[in-house]
């Protein structure tokens, strides 16, 4: 039997819930950024889940249990995925705004594993045209919320933290160790097992 010559890695788990004070009815959207190297083979790389709403029971937070489900194949770890989460709602006018972005890496440890992850918006620059993205409705935002996952171009963007959502992960990968990888043991309950499939 031949060697391996790519590694496959299987990410399961649900966009949870959010935390955004002051804002309500909102819905999230999210989109896989990864490496050249890097293939989906199942799944989905993008999606947008429900309009939630805060209940009387948890005034606080907006819980949207929306599932992601991929699977990638690769040869080299360079270019790990990430996961980009824009959040949007209506603002006084009702247009939709966003109300925030985020990204984190696909844990690389096998396991069930839970990611808070602070979110921003970006911000106008000057009074002036804070004051005309108030009167038109057009506040700012990223033409390309894959933006958010990456360095480049980001060191003159200003912005403001606004928000936190709650994603988990259950991570599964094969053929790692075959290629010459070493990673720790798996992590969380059940975990035995989730290293390879």
């Amino acid at each position: 039997m031949a060697a391996p010559s790519v590694f496959l890695l299987a990410v399961s788990g649900e966009i949870e819930s959010g935390e955004f004070p002051g804002f309500d009815d909102l819905y999230c959207k999210f989109s896989f950024v990864y490496g050249q190297d890097w293939v989906p083979t199942a799944g989905l790389e993008e999606g947008i889940s429900q309009i939630t709403s805060k209940s009387s029971i948890s005034p606080t937070t907006l819980v949207w249990n929306f599932p992601i489900d991929i699977t990638f194949k690769s040869t080299n770890p360079f270019g790990w995925p990430q996961i980009v989460l824009s959040v949007y709602g209506p603002d006084f006018f009702g247009h939709d705004v966003a109300r925030g972005y985020g990204a984190v890496h696909v844990p690389f440890v096998p396991g069930r594993h839970k990611r808070t992850i602070a979110m921003f918006v970006p911000e106008s620059t000057s009074r002036l045209q804070q004051l005309t993205s108030w009167f038109t409705g057009r506040r700012p935002e990223f033409t390309d919320p894959k933006v958010v996952a990456q360095g480049e171009g980001r060191e003159v963007t200003r912005v403001r933290s606004q928000g936190f959502v709650t994603i988990s992960f259950n991570v599964m990968t094969k053929d790692l160790h075959k290629l010459g990888y070493d990673l720790p043991p798996a992590e969380g309950p059940g975990a035995q097992g989730l290293r390879g499939f």
